[in-house]
């Protein structure tokens, strides 16, 4: 944990002069972005999303930031400030985080999906032998070679060079110490460390591919948890989208986004209705708010407390303003409250698939996709 603030700004300062790769994480989304300037207590970050996306996406209370950083990567709570302009290019500004968390000492996570990638490598006695890449990490990497060793050849401990052409643009030749080895195969360590033009986008090239590794189990559907705290015990997991409301269209364009995702009925806002959908064990509700006035709050606060804890659910605006729509959604302690746009389908199937997966499986947010520059 790095908590000393002078150590903070000289590493973001360095992210933002290399315009290093960063992931916003929330609960349900996560989004792609890249830091630009370093200006206070704030920084300023590529907006990959729209200012409707980013308002409704980011501003969470578990808003959390992950980068590449040296053999490692660091990730830290921080929050959106609101919106800027950095060199001609949409930013947002984030707060500078009180601490960074090191979530992958010493360079532990390995690349196992490399490809085939030769590796040509030197014994003690300076025989050059060919090999195939197994995996890479920022630390190390494993090596599987194309003849067997014998004994006084290869021993732990002992001091080598690699030369690994990664990419077109990562080639690393560096001093290794071998660090064990089973027939063929033998981990070494990078000893010393990778100078920083190799480590630097050696790092990122890691980030990446564990981001992708993430992206994939998010969308096979997360390691499979217990429903979180708050949620009805039940013995068979909760299915079914509900929307609360009168208004057919909107039942129609939800089906066209969400109907491959979960079985969507809608029933009347009346609280009769909702106790008998309520009681079909649905896995999310929506209330669909087409105004903000007196008698729509009043309608929604009791429908609102019979699913508190025990459902999640959503607040789904048409034709309202989003600010006073937030509001209303953190007094009634919904999941998330937003205003109802189609044509961000994406971002919105994307949401309600966080919701789903953080809710009953406890798997990782999925990936927003990122939006055109000048869009």
């Amino acid at each position: 944990m790095i908590r000393n603030p002078e150590t903070i700004q000289e590493i973001l300062l360095r992210a933002c002069e290399r315009r290093e790769l960063l992931i916003l994480v929330t609960p349900y989304l996560r989004f792609e972005s890249s830091f630009l300037r370093l200006e206070g207590q704030e920084i300023h970050v590529l907006a990959t999303m729209g200012r409707e996306d980013a308002t409704y996406g980011l501003r969470n209370a578990e808003l959390r930031m992950r980068f590449p950083h040296g053999v490692s990567f660091l990730e830290a709570a921080t929050q959106l400030r609101g919106f800027g302009m950095v060199e001609g290019r949409r930013t947002l500004r984030l707060a500078v985080p009180e601490a960074l968390n090191e979530e992958d000492h010493r360079g532990s996570y390995r690349v196992e999906r490399v490809g085939r990638v030769p590796v040509t490598f030197s014994t003690p006695r300076y025989d050059l032998v060919v090999g195939t890449l197994a995996d890479i990490s920022t630390t190390g990497a494993r090596i599987y070679s194309t003849r067997d060793f014998t004994e006084e050849e290869l021993q732990p401990g002992a001091d080598m060079a690699v030369t690994i052409p990664l990419t077109d643009s990562i080639r690393i030749n560096a001093r290794v110490r071998l660090r064990h080895l089973q027939g063929r195969t033998f981990g070494v360590e990078f000893r010393p460390q990778l100078e920083e033009a190799v480590l630097q986008p050696l790092s990122r090239w890691v980030f990446e591919r564990r981001e992708e590794d993430r992206e994939r189990a998010a969308r096979r559907g997360g390691e499979a948890a217990a429903p979180l705290e708050g949620i009805r015990n039940v013995s068979i997991l909760p299915r079914g989208l509900v929307l609360v409301s009168g208004d057919p269209a909107l039942e129609a364009s939800l089906q066209d986004l969400l109907g491959g995702l979960q079985p969507l009925r809608r029933v009347p806002p009346t609280a009769q209705a909702l106790k008998e959908a309520f009681a079909q064990n649905p896995a999310l509700v929506f209330f669909h708010l087409p105004s903000l006035g007196l008698d729509e709050r009043r309608r929604l606060k009791p429908m609102a407390e019979l699913l508190q804890g025990r459902v999640p659910f959503v607040l789904l605006g048409t034709g309202v303003e989003g600010g006073p729509l937030l509001e209303l959604g953190t007094e009634v302690k919904a999941t998330i409250a937003i205003v109802f746009n189609p044509a961000r389908g994406t971002f919105f199937q994307r949401l309600v698939q966080g919701v789903l997966r953080r809710t009953y499986e406890g798997g990782e947010s999925p990936m927003v996709p990122k939006e055109p520059e000048g869009a």
